[in-house]
Formats: structure tokens, sequence, C-alpha cells
């Protein structure tokens, strides 16, 4: 199935890795490679993942790392609406 990013779900990578260069180079190569496969899982497998109190909003983690993935499947693709850190305060979608 075909991966799409809402525009926030773009900011929120490029917000990610951005901060962790400015930390630890190969950290944010690191996270980035695992953020990528686990985007690829989703679009392999878009059911997969937990329900994340919102009407179709799924979420995944992203292997090790303490960020999660939100997706919904709409009209035969997945779209990625957010990534955050998982640590945080539990997201609530607001439309």
């Amino acid at each position: 199935m075909r991966v799409r990013f809402t525009p926030r779900a773009r900011g929120d990578l490029e917000a990610i890795i951005e901060y962790l260069s400015d930390k630890n180079l190969q950290g944010a190569r690191n996270v980035r490679r695992v953020l990528e496969a686990t985007i690829n899982l989703i679009g392999d497998f878009p059911e997969s993942g937990r329900l994340a109190g919102e009407e179709g909003v799924r979420a995944l983690p992203v292997g090790r790392y303490p960020y999660l993935v939100y997706w919904i499947v709409e009209a035969g693709e997945a779209w990625v609406v957010h990534i955050r850190d998982g640590r945080r305060k539990p997201w609530r979608r607001v439309e």
C-alpha cells in the first residue's frame, strides 16, 4: 500500500531529524533509518500497530526509539498523520 504524509507528519519527521542532528549526527541517521523501516512496514501491513484511541488512527513504535508513528488508512492509502515522542502526554487527534 502506498504511504503518504500529511504536512504535519512531514514537519514532525524533519523536526525530529534536525533536533537529533544537532546532538549526534550518527544517531540522527540511525533514527531516520528505523523510521523509514517502520513506515515501510506500515505500507506492507497497514492494519498493524494498535488503535490509538481515535477512530481509525493506529500507532506503531519506532524500534527501540521512543517515537510513535500515527496513521490512518483512507481511500486505499496509508496516511501518516503524526510522529511524536511516545514519552510525552498521549496525543489526541484534532480535526
